[in-house]
């Protein structure tokens, strides 16, 4: 039953992401979540987190669809694929200006997920593609 668990865990996660529910977000993971940036470094901790979801909230807004979750059988380890459909609002630092692109992309995250709560999320996407789209 703890994939069950872990694949509940893991759909509310995407829900409350859908929603631009950060706050949600936030309570689903542990204190000390590794955090692995696309491109970039990995942020440790919930504050970090919550730092990166309100620069996130600001240069883009984004929603995912085609979303397909995994989960290994002893509920520890997860993953999803997806597509993301986004629009480009503020500019990014050391990025294209913003002037509302809009992009969609495939993108996948990889979890680890303890005591019912996600314990690191590391997601991947083609960052080429993404400025290829933007720069239009």
């Amino acid at each position: 039953m703890p994939n069950a668990q872990s694949l509940a865990l893991l759909n509310r996660y995407y829900a409350a992401f859908n929603a631009g529910d950060t706050t949600t977000m936030v309570a689903l993971v542990t204190d000390d979540v590794a955090h692995d940036v696309n491109q970039g470094g990995r942020r440790t901790g919930k504050a970090l987190f919550t730092e990166f979801n309100a620069h996130m909230t600001r240069c883009y807004k984004e929603t995912l669809t085609d979303i397909v979750v995994f989960v290994s059988e002893d509920g520890t380890r997860g993953a999803a694929e997806f597509i993301v459909n986004g629009t480009y609002l503020a500019s990014d630092e050391g990025l294209p200006e913003a002037k509302g692109q809009t992009y969609r992309l495939p993108a996948g995250t990889f979890f680890d997920i303890r005591d019912g709560q996600i314990a690191r999320i590391t997601t991947y996407y083609n960052l080429e593609d993404w400025i290829a789209q933007v720069s239009a």
